[in-house]
């Protein structure tokens, strides 16, 4: 890693996070502010490049921006295995219960699209069974 500091445009290239993303995160504080240049530019140092792709890598697992900033916190401060395992059996849960969900999902579309003819027809059952989801009708067909 360079001793030099990086720009945006550079932590952006070495992280894949985009400019505006980098932006953001040192809005809400994921990101800690980097010093400035004389020019008025962000001058990153290295442990941006880390800290930024462990933020990225939380976000990939779903991590809510909450979890991230609770397992930045662990990160940095005197880490706690147990906390870190509550944060992440939390969010497997959450992660189970969306899977449950698409699977339900998926069933109920298959079965809609088993219904419908594909021709000409004028009459459609997926777009019948949206509409009765309209008018409060349930959603499982």
């Amino acid at each position: 890693m360079k001793d030099r500091p990086f720009t945006i445009g550079e932590l952006a290239r070495l992280t894949g996070a985009s400019i505006e993303t980098i932006r953001y995160y040192e809005r809400i504080g994921l990101l800690p502010r980097p010093p400035r240049t004389g020019g008025g530019r962000r001058a990153f140092g290295a442990e941006s490049v880390t800290t930024l792709t462990f933020v990225r890598r939380c976000r990939e697992f779903g991590f809510s921006l909450d979890d991230v900033r609770a397992l930045l916190g662990q990160r940095k401060a005197q880490p706690c295995c147990s906390n870190v395992k509550s944060i992440a059996e939390r969010h497997l849960e959450t992660v189970r219960a969306k899977l449950r969900d698409l699977t339900e999902m998926e069933a109920h579309l298959a079965r809609l699209v088993g219904q419908c003819q594909g021709d000409g027809a004028s009459e459609c059952a997926v777009l019948d069974a949206l509409d009765a989801g309209a008018v409060g009708a349930s959603a499982s067909v």
